[in-house]
């Protein structure tokens, strides 16, 4: 959530962000209810001067023997206690319909995020290695799979609904390797792991920007919980309403948990397949810290994520978000884009973001900052996918595919997959 200062302060500068965004922003109704709250703010604080003052004076004239005067002021005093009753309520409304509004409202691109209207617009920043070329006509996942046994979307059809994808026998293997292996190379390189539960509460989401823009993309219980569309959610969440040391930063942290994702809005894109389901398992990597290292700490996390893809040697690249781009919380975002055959292009397998301080003072993460005139500051928070991991078995599927339909298994994956080095047709040899 923006600062309700700041915005004060940098109003054309917002209003100028927010349409580089192609975000909805009405600067009037921001200005008229500042303006409203502090005037509510400033009624307040008089009638409680004037009531302070007043019972002051009740007690010497007791002891002056003016009775009448006292009972007339006492009257007074009453009187305040009903006015002061109805400013708070005022001001506690105004207070919140500018929270709504800022709620609502993006957060400010960082100066280096480029601007541009769409992913069209993009920047590359780097690739790491080059597309699969094969000398036989390559198949898609979505063939491959299926015809291996290991991915069967027709169940998933059958046991929920579209969207939802069933893996079998070394598919399921292959989910279980990658998730372990992504988990203990973040575990590895510093990042703290946890478990966590599946379902946040209202406040839980608002915290991370969920809520309330986009409650139409989350899946709902009828407890009023919400099964959350990543793992960031919670692991952000886990300090909300703390004040940490400046000793404890940085935190690192990761999880793996199943993702639950509506898609509203995006009937007709990427359908076939594993890239885009209503459910799917991801490592999630999320870092709390100082403000002075946030974009350095971003660095450090596309690296990570980098990491996994050229541990597992598939080709990617890294991109920029433009302004119209971004996600609703991040200041600057890179997307990590693995190749897929399929698609004779780049698909997204990760997106790391830093929030900067948006996400912290919505939640109210704090930390006690010695050199800070006030005490405390609001720290960073920054997230990152490690990976997805539906879109990276689909990617292995696609790249490591060979002639006869079998997949070879990445070497650091084969002690993952009990030594298993190529999945071939159930009913055939599964071993090298």
């Amino acid at each position: 959530m923006l600062d309700v200062r700041f915005v004060r302060e940098n109003q054309d500068a917002v209003a100028e962000a927010m349409r580089n965004r192609h975000a909805e922003w009405d600067g009037e109704l921001f200005a008229r209810l500042d303006g409203e709250r502090r005037s509510a703010i400033q009624r307040e604080e008089a009638l409680q001067a004037e009531r302070n003052t007043l019972s002051k004076q009740v007690g010497t004239l007791m002891k002056e023997g003016k009775r009448d005067e006292a009972e007339a002021v006492k009257a007074r005093v009453a009187a305040l206690k009903d006015e002061l009753a109805e400013a708070a309520a005022q001001r506690d409304a105004v207070d919140a319909q500018l929270r709504d509004l800022l709620l609502r409202t993006p957060n400010m691109p960082d100066a280096s995020t480029p601007v541009g209207d769409s992913e069209d617009d993009n920047p590359e920043v780097r690739r790491w290695g080059t597309p699969t070329e094969f000398d036989f006509e390559p198949q898609a996942h979505w063939d491959l799979g299926p015809a291996l046994g290991i991915i069967d979307f027709e169940r998933g059809v059958k046991l929920a609904s579209s969207r939802f994808v069933v893996l079998g026998g070394l598919g399921a293997r292959l989910e279980r390797a990658l998730i372990n292996f992504m988990a203990d190379t973040h575990t590895a390189r510093g990042y703290k792991e946890w478990w966590l539960p599946v379902m946040a509460n209202t406040e839980t989401m608002t915290g991370t920007g969920q809520l309330p823009k986009f409650e139409d993309d989350m899946f709902k219980t009828r407890e009023d919980l919400y099964l959350i569309p990543t793992a960031e959610v919670q692991l952000t969440n886990l300090h909300a309403g703390e004040t940490l040391s400046a000793e404890d930063l940085p935190k690192h942290y990761c999880a793996f948990t199943p993702c639950f994702r509506e898609e509203a809005g995006s009937a007709g894109r990427d359908t076939r397949g594993l890239i885009r389901v209503h459910q799917f398992d991801k490592v999630e990597m999320v870092k709390l810290c100082e403000p002075e290292n946030s974009f350095d700490e971003l660095e450090a996390m596309t690296a990570d994520a980098e990491n996994i893809l050229q541990q597992l040697g598939l080709p990617y690249r890294v991109i920029s978000l433009c302004t119209g781009d971004i996600g609703f919380s991040a200041a600057k975002t890179y997307d990590v884009e693995v190749w897929l055959p399929s698609y004779n292009g780049y698909k997204e397998i990760s997106s790391c973001s830093n929030c900067v301080d948006f996400q912290a003072r919505r939640m109210g993460i704090r930390y006690k900052d010695p050199d800070s005139f006030k005490g405390t500051r609001y720290v960073h928070t920054l997230n990152g996918s490690g990976l997805a991991v539906g879109r990276t078995m689909a990617a292995i599927i696609e790249n490591y595919q060979q002639p006869d339909g079998s997949i070879k298994v990445p070497d650091v994956l084969v002690p993952y997959m009990g030594g298993i080095e190529v999945i071939r047709p159930e009913g055939s040899v599964a071993g090298a």
